[in-house]
């Protein structure tokens, strides 16, 4: 088996959202840059986000719309690259691209747009990319004990090794800095590890706790039954936990529960916590069922309920709530029994048993501790020349644009400096 040696201002590990922001921006600084890619193709999760469309940014973006043990650690980063920058990329590239709900920007044609302009703006900036490449080491040459190369300039500072899946040939890169932007454990499917955490230990960066973000909940029992019986149903409801709420769409799947509101707040979910589900969260049911009441002579309630919400909900929270009295008319139901019943619709608690995981979870909470890194560069404060970006951090967004923002954003920074 043999050995090669290359040399590069940066390396990046790392050929998504994050690393090729920073390839383009350093490369633009005329930065020799290299990124490697673990996998067969680069921008896995800018191709399938958004359904094929990528969500690629939000019009209106804030510190508020990102959860961090640092709150403040983003500010940063998002006021040196804001949206506006990214969307004049992509009107640089002639894509065209729509708003929608919640002032997010989609493509109107296909997410590869997004990724054919990255490639584009690397391309012209002379950045290399190798795919199937699998990082084992990491190196700082500066550390007692490690000999340096004969070919190595005084201003390489890291050693970096690449195994490739079709070559017999150890490669080693080495580089002045190196940017970690392996993204985290969601979705592996499309590339998601915890690489970029075991980096973070071998340099003694302090990990934050991980879990499951922007993720669909799953439920045992006769709620899992329900949930099976009405998968395909949505409604627009408001979720609370821990005091975070968010009005947007429910979907009832096979497992659970899902859609955007449910995403938003699983973020904010702990095991063992409940949620609350207001179902119809324009109006105070109570008051709406008491008056309704004296007008509904001789309809039955589900008949009322139905004109309101999904009518196999209806029949589902029925069964739940008033089985009983399922037969009687709506008028000749006891006020005692409608404010039950109403507070229930304003106030749904259920507790998940867990959520899906990171088969499908689209960030990972937690991760690398931000004190451990500079909020002005993304360079480690004990390392310098390591850099990190993007979903590694313990920055992750709300649904909506944002993570990507975070990406764009943290990955210019890093490339500024890199």
């Amino acid at each position: 088996m043999g050995s090669e040696f290359k040399t590069y201002d940066l390396v990046i590990l790392g050929a998504g959202a994050a690393g090729l922001m920073s390839a383009i921006t350093a490369g633009k600084r005329g930065k020799k840059v290299l990124i490697l890619e673990k996998s067969n193709k680069v921008g896995k999760k800018i191709l399938m986000s958004g359904g094929g469309k990528s969500n690629f940014t939000n019009l209106y973006v804030e510190p508020k719309n990102f959860i961090s043990a640092n709150a403040y650690f983003c500010i940063s980063a998002l006021n040196r690259y804001k949206p506006d920058d990214f969307i004049d990329l992509v009107k640089k590239h002639n894509i065209p691209f729509e708003q929608k709900k919640h002032n997010q920007l989609f493509c109107v044609n296909s997410s590869k747009d997004i990724v054919n302009m990255l490639l584009k703006e690397c391309d012209d900036v002379g950045v290399e990319i190798i795919t199937h490449c699998d990082t084992r080491l990491i190196k700082p040459l500066a550390q007692k004990g490690v000999k340096r190369l004969s070919n190595q300039t005084d201003k390489m500072r890291y050693e970096i090794k690449g195994i490739f899946s079709n070559s017999n040939v150890d490669f080693w890169f080495l580089t002045e800095s190196t940017i970690i932007a392996t993204g985290a454990l969601s979705i592996p499917t499309l590339g998601g590890s915890g690489y970029g955490y075991d980096v973070a230990r071998e340099y003694s960066l302090e990990l934050l706790n991980r879990r499951a973000g922007l993720v669909p909940f799953m439920f045992s029992g006769s709620i899992k039954e329900i949930s099976d019986r009405l998968s395909g149903t949505s409604l627009e409801v408001e979720v609370s936990c821990n005091d975070h709420k968010f009005l947007e769409s429910l979907l009832f799947t096979h497992r659970g529960i899902s859609g955007p509101s449910i995403l938003q707040i699983s973020s904010y979910w702990l095991p063992g916590d409940s949620i609350i589900l207001n179902l119809m969260p324009h109006d105070d049911a109570q008051s709406l069922l008491l008056n309704a009441k004296k007008e509904k002579e001789g309809i039955l309630l589900r008949t009322f309920l139905s004109k309101l919400l999904p009518k196999a909900l209806v029949l589902e929270l029925q069964n739940l709530w008033w089985s009983g009295f399922s037969e009687k008319p709506f008028a000749e139901l006891n006020n005692k029994l409608l404010m039950s019943i109403g507070a229930n619709l304003n106030r749904w608690e259920l507790k998940p048993s867990e959520t899906e995981g990171y088969r499908t979870a689209e960030v990972t909470l937690g991760g690398v501790n931000t004190d451990g890194v500079s909020s002005k560069t993304m360079e480690s404060i004990n390392y310098p020349g390591l850099y990190f970006v993007g979903e590694v951090l313990d920055v992750s967004g709300h649904l909506g644009g944002f993570n990507f923002q975070w990406a764009w954003a943290s990955g210019y920074t890093a490339g500024l400096y890199a």
